[in-house]
C-alpha cells in the first residue's frame, strides 16, 4: 500500500488540477453575451470535472484524517474549506430559481426574447444576488483553503 506521503502528492495534485476548470467554466459564464440553454450545459460539463477533483479527496482522504492530526492549521483548513462547500450550497439556492423562472419564460430554448431577467419574478435581483455571492464566496474560500492545504503539504510532507 501506498505511503501517507504518496496520497498527499495525489490530493494536492488532484485538488490543483479542478482550478483550470473552475477558471474556464467562469469565463464561458462571463464571456457569454447570452446564458442559453447551450451555453448553461456547456460551463456545467467544464465545473463537474473541477468539483469531482476537488471533492474525491476531500471526501476520501483529508475528512477521515482530520481528528488524527488536529490543529490550529488543520482546524483552518477544514473551516475554509467547509465554508467554500456551505458558499456554494448558497449559490445552489439562487441558481435553482433562476433556472426554474428562465425554464417557465423558455429562455434556454429561445434565448432571443427581449426579456428583461428582473422581469420574470419580483425575486430575481435576490436569486441573482444569492448566486454571486455564493460564487464568488465560494472561490475566495476555497483559494485561501488551497493555498493553506499547500502550504501545509509543503511543510508537513516535502520538508520534514
Amino acid at each position: 500500500m501506498a505511503d501517507e506521503t504518496t496520497f498527499a502528492t495525489l490530493a494536492a495534485v488532484t485538488v490543483t488540477a479542478s482550478l483550470p476548470f473552475y477558471l474556464y467554466g467562469a469565463w464561458i459564464m462571463i464571456d457569454a453575451e447570452t446564458v442559453s440553454w447551450e451555453v448553461l450545459v456547456y460551463h456545467l460539463k467544464v465545473i463537474f470535472p473541477g468539483l469531482v477533483l476537488n471533492t474525491v479527496p476531500v471526501v476520501t482522504w483529508m475528512m477521515p484524517r482530520l481528528l488524527q492530526q488536529l490543529n490550529g492549521l488543520s482546524a483552518l483548513h477544514a473551516i475554509l474549506g467547509l465554508q467554500a462547500y456551505a458558499m456554494l450550497v448558497f449559490a445552489l439556492t439562487g441558481i435553482v430559481r433562476i433556472f426554474q423562472a428562465k425554464w417557465e419564460a423558455d429562455l434556454y430554448r429561445n434565448p432571443d426574447q427581449d426579456v428583461s431577467l428582473d422581469d420574470l419574478h419580483e425575486n430575481m435581483s435576490a436569486w441573482r444576488g444569492r448566486l454571486r455571492i455564493g460564487v464568488f464566496g465560494y472561490v475566495i474560500f476555497w483559494f485561501l483553503a488551497w493555498v493553506l492545504g499547500i502550504y501545509r503539504y509543503v511543510t508537513g510532507y516535502l520538508f520534514v
